[in-house]
């Protein structure tokens, strides 16, 4: 039961209400932006990966505020990535958890 509260429910949710909270951003009178709801989606995920190329450093303030804007932008598509990955793993746990709750092992006899 811990197993499945922990890596299958507690990360659905979090990731549903997530993406449940990006969707009005980019709802707009044109119609849905596909790139800003990955980059803003893919966000918290790709957080760790911001900063690992660019580091806003010996630049004035424009520079180095343009730098973290391009960091966050490729951290939202990184972790765009990272949150699909996230998203089959959890399915692929679950596949787990219900297989393998109907299915047991049968020990080995030796012949």
């Amino acid at each position: 039961m811990k197993r499945v509260l922990f890596k299958v429910i507690v990360p659905a949710v979090i990731i549903t209400v997530w993406m449940l909270t990006c969707y009005p951003v980019c709802n707009k009178a044109e119609g849905f932006d596909w790139f800003l709801y990955w980059i803003i989606a893919g966000c918290p995920f790709g957080i760790r990966r911001m900063c690992l190329w660019l580091i806003p450093k010996n630049f004035g303030i424009s520079g180095s505020i343009g730098i973290l804007a391009l960091n966050c932008i490729i951290g939202g598509l990184i972790g765009g990535v990272v949150l699909i990955f996230k998203i089959i793993g959890i399915a692929g746990e679950l596949i787990s958890i219900i297989t393998g709750h109907f299915w047991t092992k049968s020990p080995k006899v030796e012949i």
